[in-house]
């Protein structure tokens, strides 16, 4: 009889969907999934697991390293600590695929990819489980989503992380709208950037950037800001904005380039001379002087945060002259901030050289 009622108890649970009793019960409450102790909260009397992260963005710089905050608790609070799984991944975002960061169970820790050996899991407070990020490199920016599992129940919070950095329009030394998506990111790694996103692009709309040639963005958009509505740009009835074409096809269709380029770890410099130099001496030049010629990333990066200003032309990596300029003056340039450029002259022409140095660690 005792035997005959274990299975019919058995069956009746299946039925009705309940889970398999391991001391806690798991009811669907209208918050979503909350955890009970059957021991001592009652069945309906749930205990919820609650993970804590920060709404605001967190704001670093390449090389840095930064905190991913991330907490968890129950309410109401348990007697005893319980062992919990914690993932760390970062989220898919505008076409590049999710990545898995960390995963941890008690002391064993597993890093992913690109950041093995770079991330660790920061546990100064109890039922903290926060990600230490160190090294951070351009591909780093984005969001990333912590979730502690205890059993059956899982929660999860997100945290922002944002590069600074600046955007920059690039166009290949062939001329306007020249390069295919995968050119395009050829190019911007070349200057030590990578493809801007839209969220980037618009930032720096924001801030006043205004570009009538259209560019590839990261999701494989083609876009472009403007701030002064003007006839070639779109004509003047339309307000100020981010102009957009859609998706183009990656490697049909060519366009421009808008990068982004993060602060700097070493500085940039206006190498003084006694004369002017070629391509080839300017390159020269910069390794005689313990450092190398600068990319157009990393002037624009020099000029965004380290105010660098300079009313002189010289050579860069790609074979471009440019000079930044922060307080525009005469005979230096339009009235307004920003990178001027001379095109890519002939190798042969002889301008200065703006060199970079690594900061030593």
């Amino acid at each position: 009889m005792g035997l005959l009622f274990l299975v019919l108890l058995l069956s009746l649970s299946c039925v009705l969907g309940l889970p398999f009793y391991n001391g806690f019960y798991y009811s669907h409450g209208p918050h979503g999934r909350t955890l009970s102790d059957g021991y001592g909260e009652g069945l309906f009397n749930g205990v919820k697991l609650v993970v804590e992260t920060t709404e605001e963005p967190l704001f670093s710089h390449r090389g840095a390293t930064v905190t991913l905050p991330c907490h968890y608790h129950y309410e109401p609070a348990l007697a005893s600590p319980r062992h919990v799984r914690v993932k760390w991944w970062r989220l898919s975002e505008n076409g590049s695929p999710e990545q898995d960061v960390l995963v941890a169970i008690g002391p064993r820790h597993r890093s992913f990819g690109d950041y093995q050996g770079r991330v660790q899991l920061q546990q100064d407070t109890q039922q903290e489980v926060s990600l230490e990020l160190r090294d951070l490199r351009l591909e780093d920016s984005g969001r990333y989503r912590c979730e502690v599992i205890d059993g059956l129940e899982d929660e999860s919070g997100l945290v922002e992380l944002e590069l600074r950095g600046v955007v920059f329009p690039y166009q290949s030394r062939e001329g306007r709208y020249q390069l295919n998506f995968h050119e395009a990111q050829q190019a911007c790694r070349e200057q030590d950037a990578v493809v801007a996103s839209f969220e980037q692009l618009f930032r720096a709309w924001e801030e006043g950037l205004d570009w009538c040639n259209a560019g590839w963005l990261q999701d494989a958009s083609v876009q472009y800001p403007i701030a002064l509505p003007r006839q070639p740009c779109g004509g003047l009835g339309l307000a100020p904005g981010v102009r957009s074409y859609g998706q183009r096809h990656r490697r049909l269709h060519r366009y421009d380039v808008f990068c982004f380029a993060a602060a700097l770890k070493g500085w940039v410099y206006y190498l003084e001379h006694p004369e002017k130099l070629t391509l080839l001496e300017a390159r020269e030049a910069c390794r005689e002087d313990g450092a190398q010629i600068a990319t157009v990333g990393q002037l624009f990066a020099a000029w965004k945060f380290r105010g660098l200003d300079r009313c002189d032309a010289g050579w860069l990596a790609d074979g471009s002259a440019r000079y930044p300029i922060v307080h525009p003056r005469p005979n230096c340039g339009p009235p307004e901030p920003g990178v001027r450029t001379f095109g890519f002259p002939d190798p042969q022409a002889r301008y200065g050289v703006y060199c970079y140095r690594q900061r030593q660690r």
